[in-house]
């Protein structure tokens, strides 16, 4: 079967309607079958309908992403209740370890995204992963800092993402390789970012596997969750009513 690839994290700016559809466009020129956005807490619905119908002109998938960035691990718990159900990939940017320990081990956060170049402040270790792994969560690396960092502080980012690399494996972790790209210039095609991955010790079919169906999987699981007939894994709602025996 033919290998689909993913983009789970494609950033435009939404207000620049024009770079939203050649993104878009371009993410199916480089064969892409399924992308996502991060939508703005103000107005998914309504961003989650135009853009849809883009990907659809572009015979895309479209998934809608909301990237959280709480500043306390109470204020997570308190945006996943308000909008787990309002989008098919919730990610949890990490930008403290008491948060990135509190996204790891609830079951509603699909991606671990750890977007600092410091690797001080990158926080997916040991923990992280124990936590994560008895979870559903993913760890998302981005590719973006690699085209962008130069020097010392690409190699200290590569030397992070290797370590982290190696303990998701060890934890059994789902890796997700996204591009993070905020204009096509930095869009790669499938191939190309999965090439990229041998810098952090990822393997041919694992960073196959992170552009493919790693994405996939999480975006199934979780637009089946979100229909109506949805009543559990495995258990779907046939019929409702007085007359249903």
């Amino acid at each position: 079967m033919k290998r689909r690839f993913a983009d789970l994290h494609l950033q435009p700016n939404l207000s620049d309607v024009e770079q939203t559809k050649n993104m878009l466009s371009k993410a199916s020129e480089l064969g892409y079958r399924l992308v996502a956005v991060p939508l703005p807490m103000v107005s998914i619905e309504n961003f989650a309908k135009k853009l849809t119908t883009t990907c659809q002109e572009n015979k895309l998938d479209f998934s809608s992403r909301l990237d959280l960035k709480p500043k306390t691990p109470r204020e997570l718990t308190q945006q996943l209740r308000k909008f787990r159900r309002r989008v098919e990939i919730v990610a949890v940017i990490c930008e403290s370890k008491e948060v990135a320990r509190q996204a790891a081990k609830d079951h509603r956060v699909d991606l671990l995204n750890f977007p600092a170049t410091d690797p001080r402040k990158r926080f997916f270790d040991k923990a992280e992963a124990e936590l994560a792994s008895s979870s559903i969560a993913a760890l998302e690396i981005d590719i973006k800092p690699l085209l962008t960092l130069k020097g010392p502080a690409r190699i200290r980012l590569l030397a992070a993402l290797r370590r982290e690399v190696a303990v998701a494996k060890d934890h059994h972790v789902p890796i997700v390789i996204s591009s993070g790209a905020a204009s096509p210039l930095e869009m790669r095609k499938p191939m190309e970012m999965a090439a990229l991955a041998a810098l952090f010790d990822l393997d041919k079919p694992a960073a196959l596997e992170a552009v493919s169906k790693t994405p996939f999987t999480i975006f199934k699981r979780n637009r089946e969750k979100l229909k109506h007939n949805f009543v559990a894994p495995g258990i779907r709602l046939i019929r409702e009513g007085s007359d249903c025996l």
